[in-house]
């Protein structure tokens, strides 16, 4: 069963950390699949936004909406409204346009909340 789960501390992310130095609380959450770590997402929150510098779905995109969407449920129990994405390698943008996260030419999800909120009548959607 997949979990999804913040990771304290930082080994075997020392590259990652490095990389964004200038960050103050840089947080690694993890997917976490029969005992084996399987993917991540890198983000801080910062004021009114919180800011996604990396993630690893290894090329699955079900992983990347389940990372994706821990962060921003995260967001909106802190009431943060918009999460923006500065992501190493321009590629990566391709999921999140194809899962909706993001517009086209777009590096920032606005209304988080609205976003998270309008999946609850999706069951109802023929």
């Amino acid at each position: 069963m997949l979990e999804i789960q913040e990771k304290h501390g930082t080994e075997g992310y020392e590259q990652l950390i490095a990389a964004h130095s200038d960050v103050v609380m840089l947080h690694i959450t993890e997917a976490i699949e029969s005992g084996e770590v399987t993917g991540f997402i890198a983000y801080s929150y910062e004021g009114d936004k919180t800011v996604v510098y990396d993630y690893d779905d290894r090329g699955d995109i079900v992983l990347c909406d389940a990372l994706v969407r821990s962060v921003l449920f995260k967001s909106c129990l802190k009431a943060i409204g918009k999460c923006e994405f500065d992501l190493p390698d321009e590629g990566r943008y391709a999921a999140l346009r194809k899962l909706r996260f993001l517009e086209e030419g777009s590096r920032t999800a606005e209304n988080i909340d609205r976003f998270m909120n309008g999946c609850e009548n999706c069951k109802h959607n023929k």
